[in-house]
């Protein structure tokens, strides 16, 4: 719901750092796994209750994830071609660090409080048929030649929980880890009532 004006606003800046940061050394993939490894670190943090440092690395994540396609774009600009390696490489990256993030967190809360499981599992299983639900749509789109260009490798039906929303509502969690059972229940509803409009929006947008 908010990625698309939170775009708007960041783009530039986000293509102004992209220039920054061309140079031969870095490349997009190298964002892309530097964002993966301090995912995974949050999450292991986050499992072992260090909220701050699970926080941190979680944040620059995702600053990181934002980054890799204003490079990507920036270099096939220059080079007139294009590869999808990256953009699939970007996508796996971040359903491993959804996932994990996760579970680093349902293992840190319910060892320090005490919490129950099953409000992170619903999240999981609601991310799952978010997931199923928008790349069935991007592979169907893009072979009825039905995509939906917004400069991304995928085609992304919009919804109320969308990467902003995920960066928000997973920080928050690592803020307030003693809430965390809470906020996973009301995540998984918002999650699970996406995953169900992208599933009619797309079948209706593939009709």
């Amino acid at each position: 719901m908010l990625d698309a004006p939170l775009r708007a606003r960041l783009d530039a800046p986000l293509a102004r750092a992209a220039k920054a940061l061309d140079r031969s050394w870095i490349s997009p993939d190298r964002i892309t796994t530097a964002g993966l490894v301090l995912g995974l670190g949050s999450a292991a943090t986050a499992a072992l209750q260090l909220w701050a440092i699970a926080l941190l690395l979680w944040l620059i994540s995702r600053l990181a994830d934002g980054l890799d396609g204003p490079l990507a774009r920036l270099r096939a600009q220059r080079s007139g071609t294009e590869s999808g390696a990256g953009g699939f490489y970007d996508i796996t990256a971040d359903f491993v660090v959804y996932g994990t993030t996760v579970v680093g967190v349902a293992i840190g809360a319910s060892a320090a409080y005490d919490v129950s499981l099953w409000p992170f599992l619903l999240v999981l299983l609601a991310y799952y048929l978010n997931g199923a639900a928008f790349l069935a749509f991007s592979s169907i789109a893009e072979r009825h030649h039905r995509t939906l260009d917004d400069g991304r490798s995928l085609s992304f039906l919009g919804g109320l929980a969308e990467g902003t929303e995920t960066i928000i509502v997973h920080s928050l969690w690592l803020i307030l880890p003693m809430l965390a059972w809470h906020i996973a229940i009301g995540w998984a509803v918002i999650v699970g009532i996406t995953a169900a409009w992208r599933i009619h929006a797309g079948y209706r947008a593939l009709r």
